[in-house]
């Protein structure tokens, strides 16, 4: 679907170069007497690579027509991960360069939405926070307070995050997968 250069708003996936390509940024720029521009920072959904691109205001550009799926992570066998569609009940595998940062906070059951283009995923978007359960920490200081610093933790898939002091092992916590950091004590 083709649409003016000036439409671009942040978040729209446009196909550029045979590639969909998210909006991260974008500045609409008339200078002076000139013609008007618009300045986008774009993120190459295929490959994940940021790049800067100048269209003109009569330039045409194309939306590109993404699906989105919810997908239940089943399990992981050497760099794949295996999903199945909740919908149609439909295996499919991705591996982690598809997955990227996120390939670490996978666990079995976790429920996640997954975005298609062409038919092939090409990237997942996490709930906005997990729960799970502290497995390796220091222990905990008595006169540890909730404003006082924190130690290192690790949860049980794996992953290390800080933790303040009062957290012990055994207790599950809340933490935000897109900047792995630690939110709550999970209730």
């Amino acid at each position: 679907m083709a649409m003016p250069a000036t439409q671009i708003r942040r978040g729209m996936v446009l196909v550029f170069e045979g590639d969909p390509c998210r909006v991260i940024e974008f500045r609409h720029h008339t200078p002076g007497n000139l013609r008007a521009m618009v300045q986008a920072k774009l993120k190459n959904l295929r490959t994940g690579s940021n790049f800067e691109h100048r269209f003109r205001a009569a330039d045409s550009v194309e939306r590109a027509s993404m699906e989105t799926h919810e997908l239940e992570f089943l399990y992981q066998g050497g760099d794949r991960y295996h999903f199945m569609n909740t919908e149609n009940y439909d295996q499919t595998e991705m591996d982690e360069e598809v997955l990227g940062d996120t390939a670490q906070w996978m666990q079995p059951g976790m429920r996640i939405q997954a975005e298609y283009y062409n038919g092939n995923p090409i990237g997942i978007q996490l709930p906005n926070s997990l729960t799970l359960a502290v497995v390796d920490t220091a222990p905990v200081m008595k006169s540890a307070t909730k404003t006082a610093s924190t130690k290192p933790a690790r949860l049980e898939n794996g992953v290390t995050v800080n933790v303040p002091e009062f957290v012990s092992t055994g207790e599950k916590v809340r933490v935000n997968p897109q900047t792995g950091e630690y939110v709550d004590r999970a209730k």
